[in-house]
């Protein structure tokens, strides 16, 4: 009868932690320790603490701020090329229904040249990217 009767709560835990140990710094040993902890961005500390006595590997990210303002510079290159792609149909539809055939080709030639440039510009920021990124990238480390 008593098996059956629900008391509500918590279900317990299959393998509690139970066992607890205090661990005091000084203050130079604590700056250290706080340091290794931002470093290794942790949940907490004592899973931090847990993980570094028993050997458990953990992952240190570092961001490198100048990386992420190449990464959104980049980024807006992008919206502009798409931008420009938009208004580049646009002024070749204005210029067809606009302007004589002659006139109209004269325009499209210099439109084409400075497409050709922009090409080649951005030939030159993508060998610049993938340098940056060999250099620079943890992958490569």
């Amino acid at each position: 009868m008593k098996e059956n009767f629900n008391r509500g709560g918590r279900p317990p835990k299959l393998n509690p932690a139970v066992y607890r140990y205090v661990v005091r710094f000084d203050a130079a040993e604590n700056s250290a320790f706080l340091a290794m902890f931002d470093k290794a961005q942790a949940l907490n500390k004592a899973s931090f603490i847990k993980n570094l006595i028993f050997g458990k590997p953990f992952k240190v990210f570092i961001v490198d701020e100048n990386t992420r303002v190449f990464i959104d510079k980049l980024s807006s290159l992008n919206s502009l090329y798409r931008t420009l792609g938009v208004d580049y149909d646009l002024l070749v539809k204005t210029l067809r229904e606009n302007f004589t055939e002659k006139k109209a080709m004269a325009a499209l030639y210099k439109l084409e040249q400075l497409t050709v440039e922009l090409v080649k510009l951005n030939r030159e920021i993508v060998a610049l990217a993938r340098k940056f990124d060999e250099q620079w990238s943890q992958k490569y480390r």
